[in-house]
C-alpha cells in the first residue's frame, strides 16, 4: 500500500512539474515575441521621423549587434573553462578511485578538458564582428 501511495505521488508530482515548465517556456515565448514587436516598431517610427532618427537607429542597431556579439564570446569563454574544469576534476576523481596501481581510466578527463581547451581557444582567436 506504501508503494502505491508514493507511485501516485510521484506521477502527481512528474506531471504537475512538466505543466508547469511548459506554462513557463509559453509566457516566455510570448514575452519575447512581444518585445521583438515593440522594438521592431519604435525601430521603424524612428527611422521613417527624420534623418537624424535614422542615424540614431542605425547606430542602435549597430550597438545591439555589438552587445550580442561580446555575450556570444563571453558565452563561449565561460563555456570553455566550466567544461574545462570539469574534466579537471573528472581526471583527479578517477584518478583517487583507481588508484596508482590501477588501468589509467583517468586520461578520459582529458575529452572535456580538451574540448573547453577547444572553446577557450576560438574565443581568442576567432575575428570578432
Amino acid at each position: 500500500m506504501d508503494y502505491l501511495a508514493l507511485a501516485i505521488f510521484l506521477s502527481v508530482g512528474a506531471a504537475s512539474m512538466f505543466s508547469m515548465i511548459s506554462i513557463v517556456a509559453w509566457s516566455d515565448a510570448r514575452r519575447m515575441e512581444r518585445e521583438t514587436y515593440y522594438r521592431s516598431e519604435l525601430l521603424k517610427k524612428a527611422a521613417e521621423s527624420d534623418a537624424a532618427g535614422a542615424a540614431a537607429t542605425i547606430e542602435y542597431l549597430r550597438a545591439q549587434e555589438t552587445a550580442a556579439s561580446r555575450r556570444r564570446y563571453e558565452a563561449f569563454k565561460l563555456g570553455g573553462l566550466i567544461t574545462a574544469a570539469a574534466g579537471i576534476g573528472l581526471m583527479i576523481f578517477l584518478r583517487l578511485i583507481v588508484g596508482e596501481n590501477g588501468p589509467p581510466i583517468y586520461t578520459l578527463g582529458l575529452i572535456p578538458t580538451l574540448i573547453g581547451a577547444v572553446l577557450l581557444i576560438y574565443t581568442y582567436t576567432s575575428p570578432r564582428a
